[in-house]
């Protein structure tokens, strides 16, 4: 069995990156305001340039929630997404916060149309989970 490896999450290697670009379907875990973990499944986009995740949601769900009520705990809100394909795996963490403005907003919908091939219905109510990361690590070596 492969360890997991630590990477740089501005600067992944060319078969990270390759997998992030792959079409995958995505964890999401944020804390909850007991600490426990809530998982949900989402799609990603993973910018390295800019050191953030994306996840495009609805204002009023559970996972936005959770990142608000922990913005003002020490550290902030932290929050990890995961992939995974048979062996292989990549997970990126960091801080989460919550945009509404719509340029971002326009921004992450573009992003997510662009790796998962569809673009998602109109939705007043998206907003977008943003994770400024700080570790990244997985195995995507070629099984």
């Amino acid at each position: 069995m492969a360890s997991e490896s630590r990477r740089d999450p501005r600067h992944p290697d060319d078969a990270y990156l390759a997998f992030w670009r792959e079409r995958h379907l995505c964890t999401l875990t944020t804390l909850r305001p007991d600490g426990t973990p809530h998982v949900v499944p989402v799609g990603v986009t993973y910018d390295p340039g800019a050191g953030l995740a994306r996840v495009i949601t609805r204002r009023t769900s559970t996972k936005v929630a959770n990142v608000l009520a922990a913005a003002d705990r020490p550290g902030g809100a932290r929050a990890a997404v995961c992939q995974v394909d048979r062996g292989r795996w990549a997970t990126l963490e960091g801080t989460a916060s919550v945009r509404a403005d719509a340029d971002a907003v326009a921004d992450a919908v573009a992003r997510y149309a662009e790796r998962y091939g569809r673009t998602p219905a109109p939705n007043p109510e998206r907003v977008l989970i943003e994770i400024a990361l700080d570790r990244a690590m997985g195995t995507v070596r070629p099984l």
